[in-house]
């Protein structure tokens, strides 16, 4: 089997917009015309530029290539132009080609992408949500954002979600993220925070987890302070308290904190996850497969965390392609967390799939399709084309009032 020709697209995301402006996927078809769909997740490029990237990648190793042989696919790509190191904006490309190869594979062989990777360990994967805005709290709720200024607002989501059947909520009172970070946090921030989980604490009981997101606004010795009101209210995580950039303050927050840290959603590679459970930085590591690399490579850095106690809870602001490649990984894995799921995968989710991601109760059910479990829906994804030149993700471009 050869891959014989391959196609990107470039989606918008209607409003609300939850997971993004837009998503990048990958279409590969083999030579028998079996077809895999990946997603590639990056931020660093507008989606066109991203897109020819995409191109460049699959003109020069890519088509003719054996779908079968990921691991010389992977190294090839890896090293190209004498790189060979975690270069977020080709591993990424690189991730969503990497997991179009298992989704076509896996369909040659009627089988589950899971099957192919040691097998189904768990029958379903419990998953959780951010806590997102909703028509009724104004005229444009994801831009004002009111679920995170208003800690009654976000206990009353909280509560919502709960009765929907989630049983962990994950919100970001913290402050906007810039491109200045980390800082250290204002005593407004940190009482506003504490409000947050109070809050959502009372709402939900026992009932749920609470998972504190940040995007490493802070310093290690910010971060430690704001750990320190959140721990009575019992948090399952701290996400990112300090930018991705040194393990080293990343490991000092965990180690004057009761609160489990997590990270992974801005590393890429083996490597770059290896040094963070080296440093014991994290007790939870939340790969995003459209840019961590792949299926495979994230199944080695399950591995690796294994070795120390450490689990895995895949990070998702991207598309459903990716979320299946999240779900396909966590399946096989045994020190698997939980699943971030864009609520329920429903609305644009599940349109621009053939077969929705099934959910019931707060958990996600794996597919038993073969590959990845569902198409991509072609007629839907090319009557949304995105045209803008926006970036997925867009810092402050200021420094943070408090600092």
């Amino acid at each position: 089997m050869k891959i014989e020709t391959f196609e990107t697209f470039v989606v918008g995301n209607p409003p609300p917009s939850f997971g993004g402006r837009y998503f990048i996927f990958v279409k590969l078809v083999a030579d028998d015309g079996t077809v895999g769909y990946g997603e590639v997740y990056t931020a660093t490029f507008n989606p066109h530029v991203v897109a020819r990237m995409i191109a460049d990648v699959c003109e020069h190793h890519v088509i003719g290539h054996d779908p079968f042989h990921i691991e010389a696919l992977w190294r090839n790509v890896y090293g190209r132009g004498y790189t060979a190191r975690p270069d977020v904006s080709l591993i990424s490309v690189l991730s969503g080609i990497e997991i179009a190869c298992w989704d076509l594979i896996g369909k040659a062989v009627d089988k589950p992408v899971y099957e192919l990777l040691g097998g189904q360990v768990h029958e379903r994967l419990r998953s959780y949500t951010y806590l997102y805005p909703s028509a009724a709290d104004g005229p444009d709720p994801y831009t004002e954002n009111r679920v995170y200024s208003d800690p009654q607002l976000a206990a009353q989501r909280a509560a919502e979600e709960m009765e929907r059947g989630f049983t962990a909520v994950k919100f970001d009172p913290a402050g906007p993220y810039t491109v200045y970070d980390g800082h250290m946090p204002s005593l407004e921030a940190i009482e506003r925070s504490r409000a947050f989980v109070s809050a959502i604490r009372e709402a939900v009981g026992t009932k749920a987890d609470l998972l504190f997101g940040t995007h490493g606004q802070f310093t290690a010795a910010g971060a430690i302070r704001l750990a320190q009101v959140l721990e009575p209210f019992d948090p399952m995580w701290l996400e990112e308290p300090v930018p991705p950039d040194n393990i080293e303050e990343m490991a000092r927050v965990a180690r004057q904190t009761s609160i489990p840290i997590a990270t992974g959603e801005r590393l890429t590679t083996k490597y770059e996850f290896a040094r963070a459970v080296a440093a014991q930085a994290a007790a939870i590591l939340q790969p995003a497969l459209g840019r961590s690399g792949g299926i495979l490579e994230t199944k080695k850095i399950a591995a690796i965390a294994e070795t120390h106690h450490v689990q895995i809870a895949p990070h998702l602001y991207c598309g459903p392609i990716e979320a299946l490649a999240n779900i396909a990984l966590a399946t096989c894995t045994p020190n698997f967390l939980i699943l971030e799921s864009i609520q329920t995968f429903d609305g644009f989710y599940a349109d621009l799939l053939t077969r929705p991601i099934e959910w019931h109760d707060g958990y996600v059910i794996p597919p038993a399709a073969p590959g990845l479990g569902a198409e991509l829906n072609e007629e839907v994804a090319r009557a949304n084309p995105y045209t803008g030149a926006a970036l997925h993700l867009e810092p402050q471009e200021h420094p943070h009032p408090s600092q």
